[in-house]
């Protein structure tokens, strides 16, 4: 997993999300702001609900954004996509819980990890924690019930 010229990814860990859905909304709307193309792992039933979210934000806030299902060349053009194709010069990941982070990041800086309060979703998270600790990436902790 690394970054720009072999350097490893900045890994973060946005813990205690009350609506995991909405608060990678607010992720994926600063990051889309900034020009960051990022995309989205998670579960086909999250990604289904995250597709729906985007649609439906309020006006003036709808997040064009790609899936699995699009053509290349839309996924290509898009800042954002959700699922497991990842159009190039992808920079940002956002995970949503899967079990094992990915091997082969490419040049990806930054991942996200966005964990509930469910105690099933925190000992996943822990799991993948560890494992990017035994790839030499020692993960940052950001605590969202105390801000």
């Amino acid at each position: 997993m690394s970054g720009p010229g072999g350097s490893l990814a900045q890994v973060a860990f946005h813990i205690n999300a009350s609506d995991k859905i909405e608060y990678t909304c607010r992720l994926l709307r600063k990051a889309y702001l900034k020009g960051s193309r990022c995309q989205v792992l998670a579960s086909q039933d999250d990604l289904q609900a995250l597709d729906a979210a985007l649609w439906v934000r309020a006006a003036g806030e709808f997040l064009a954004h790609s899936t699995d299902g699009d053509a290349l060349a839309v996924r290509e053009r898009s800042l954002l996509h959700l699922g497991r194709l990842a159009p190039s010069g992808l920079r940002v990941l956002v995970i949503l819980g899967d079990d094992e982070p990915p091997l082969d990041m490419g040049d990806v800086e930054r991942v996200i990890e966005v964990v509930s309060t469910q105690e099933a979703d925190k000992a996943r998270a822990r799991l993948r924690w560890k494992a990017y600790r035994l790839r030499g990436i020692e993960p940052v902790r950001h605590d969202l019930a105390s801000t």
